[in-house]
């Protein structure tokens, strides 16, 4: 049974993505981990009883309600007997808040909505998705607003070939293909005048992980704009999902530690699976 984690603060958008992973996952058993955190806005840090407290107290009663609003709509208009859901309130922020639970549940995704980027701090997927990316050890998958639930025929890779992916490090990727019989179409930007003696090494190595997929493309476009690259990709080629990793010295990470001034602007018009480093992925334990 998969377990995913749909995190939500009651807005029309973390409503639009929770329909999609329910969706996403309508044929398969599932528990889904309905999440809201809360910050008080009076806290005290000694949690001594007194008039913060009862702050504390109002925040959490409105979380759970809001929750249990949230699940009774699920069961009434989207109803899935394949489908149970636990109810987690916390007070916290939402990247740690997710990461315990990560790790505490051994989630195997977790699903959220984007407004995407609304000035030059937030970059393309908005300041909130990306700390939770940053923090996250499972893989994210992220909608962006107002995005139904549709077909998946091509999936996006985009990569740089500056690491040696393992077969564990794409488990997610070729989950993906698996369930929806995907064209994939890697993607790299090609940042030098040609390749480096490494990058050809892993885009070699690359190959042969994915020599049994049906249809596969290797790309190769000029440019060092690479959310300009991959914007105009998708829309070209009718892409239903990009995928990235958020490994060592590649885009992501640089975009996460940098925050380059050339990503704003760029809104990723489709959803969106971030698969962290090989080390931070969970082992499932029987």
């Amino acid at each position: 049974m998969r377990k995913i984690v749909l995190p939500t603060d009651f807005s029309k958008n973390a409503w639009n993505a929770i329909l999609y992973a329910l969706e996403f996952f309508k044929k398969e058993y599932c528990t889904f981990y309905l999440v809201n955190v809360y910050t008080p806005v009076l806290y005290r840090m000694d949690n001594l009883p007194g008039p913060s407290m009862q702050g504390a107290d109002w925040n959490l009663d409105r979380s759970l309600d809001g929750l249990e609003k949230t699940l009774a709509r699920i069961k009434e208009e989207y109803f899935n007997y394949r489908h149970n859901f636990e109810l987690l309130s916390a007070f916290n922020t939402l990247p740690d808040e997710l990461k315990d639970i990560g790790r505490k549940h051994k989630v195997d995704l977790i699903v959220m909505g984007t407004q995407g980027a609304t000035g030059a701090k937030e970059l393309f997927l908005g300041t909130n998705t990306m700390h939770v990316i940053g923090k996250a050890e499972v893989p994210v998958l992220v909608i962006p607003k107002d995005y139904g639930f549709r077909e998946i025929k091509h999936v996006l890779f985009a990569t740089g070939y500056r690491s040696k992916h393992s077969k564990r490090e794409l488990a997610p990727l070729m989950d993906l293909i698996e369930r929806f019989g995907v064209d994939l179409h890697v993607l790299h930007a090609l940042e030098h005048e040609q390749l480096l003696e490494e990058e050809i090494k892993n885009r070699e190595h690359l190959k042969k992980l994915l020599v049994e997929i049906p249809h596969v493309s290797f790309v190769q476009s000029n440019g060092i704009n690479v959310p300009s690259l991959i914007y105009d990709y998708v829309e070209e080629n009718h892409i239903g999902l990009v995928v990235m990793m958020n490994t060592k010295h590649s885009f992501l990470e640089r975009l996460l530690v940098k925050q380059k001034i050339d990503v704003v602007g760029y809104h990723s018009k489709v959803p969106f699976l971030v698969i962290p480093e090989p080390a931070q992925l969970y082992t499932k334990r029987s």
